[in-house]
């Protein structure tokens, strides 16, 4: 692997500067080394991450798909959350298109980041890499802006409206990762959301289970969906490593509304065991009891139960055992093909049809305000 990266004082090139920047005060960061693609680096969104990160050891790889001591690692398995804590990469989004989605959104942007700096047990992303896929930055930000620009000047208005939306098409912004987590990194996410505050016949949209209240100065004008992802907080605790409180994440979407973004729920994932039901319905009594008459009132949800993988559980009995003996039930669990191609495992189609109708009837009794646009 080349050495650390030398060419940066050299870098006075074809973008401008990036501004000054206070390094990063934040518990899912200590960055110690940031593996760069040259191009990457001399840009403006690459020098505005290494401003942040003004300590870390630059490290130049020809591609951000061509980290050694990353992808494929084996190793890494004992040192998971490290890796993500403590490692960063920046890189030149070389493909961009947009694919046809109809569940979440209509369509699915091109990533301005992937990776992720928390740990879910049960998350994909990892597999997109191997093993611990911390953030990756993309940061041809503006050529990645431009291409859903003119996407979306194609698509014209929506005309018919679909359980995504009723008058906007609907981009998903933040398929492989978490833009709550980039936008600690980088200004992507600020600048994603200011493109699309612009164009009155869409929307952005990303999941997102960490509060980050920086996202409130950002002015999204109604054209940003966040969808905040809650659970009980029994599996939260055992799932969801490194992520805000389910509690926290709750107690924020007033907050996002009122800062003029739309909010919805992501009930995700169901995980079905003992006691489920009784705590998924003391956790919609409690969204009853907290939320506000107007987050309510435009308020829709995400069903969607456990998918997990052979792979992932693998990694996951290297580094987090307690959670496979919730997240791996071949009794209860099937093979299924997913829509972006993985060998998944899911429920039995009657496991997941009894899980998905008393889920249902528990919303109708416990939160009968929150509409289900879709639930599988």
């Amino acid at each position: 692997m080349p050495g650390p990266l030398t060419l940066f004082d050299d870098l006075d090139g074809p973008g401008a500067p990036a501004p000054a920047e206070t390094p990063v005060d934040n518990r899912l960061f200590d960055v110690a080394r940031i593996y760069a693609e040259p191009a990457a680096a001399a840009s403006a969104r690459g020098r505005q991450v290494l401003a942040r990160f003004p300590t870390a050891e630059v490290v130049e790889v020809p591609s951000h798909w061509q980290v050694p001591d990353l992808h494929g690692n084996a190793g890494n398995v004992d040192r998971w959350v490290r890796v993500k804590s403590e490692t960063l990469v920046l890189g030149v989004k070389k493909s961009l298109a947009v694919r046809p989605n109809g569940r979440s959104a209509d369509f699915i942007a091109p990533s301005t980041a992937n990776g992720c700096a928390m740990a879910c047990a049960y998350c994909y992303v990892p597999r997109r890499k191997g093993y611990a896929n911390p953030v990756t930055v993309f940061t041809n930000i503006e050529q990645i802006t431009g291409y859903l620009r003119r996407h979306v000047a194609r698509q014209g208005p929506k005309v018919e409206p679909d359980q995504v939306d009723r008058d906007s098409w609907v981009y998903d912004v933040g398929e492989n990762g978490d833009c709550s987590v980039d936008a600690v990194v980088s200004d992507n996410v600020a600048d994603l959301v200011a493109t699309f505050r612009d164009l009155p016949t869409a929307k952005a949209s990303f999941a997102t289970k960490h509060v980050n209240r920086d996202l409130l100065d950002l002015d999204p004008a109604g054209r940003t969906r966040i969808r905040f992802s809650v659970m009980p907080e029994d599996d939260a605790h055992l799932l969801d490593v490194r992520t805000s409180r389910v509690a926290d994440r709750i107690a924020a979407v007033d907050d996002f509304v009122a800062a003029g973004y739309e909010v919805h729920l992501n009930l995700s994932p169901v995980v079905l065991r003992e006691g489920w039901e009784a705590d998924w319905a003391a956790l919609l009594d409690h969204l009853d009891d907290v939320l506000s008459p107007a987050a309510k009132a435009q308020a829709a949800a995400e069903v969607i139960l456990l998918t997990h993988n052979a792979g992932l559980h693998e990694v996951n009995l290297g580094w987090h055992p307690r959670a496979e003996e919730v997240l791996w039930r071949p009794d209860l669990q099937e093979a299924k093909r997913s829509q972006n191609g993985q060998d998944n495992v899911r429920y039995r189609a009657d496991v997941k049809r009894a899980g998905v109708a008393r889920l249902r009837a528990l919303i109708d009794a416990h939160a009968p305000w929150l509409t289900v646009r879709y639930a599988f």
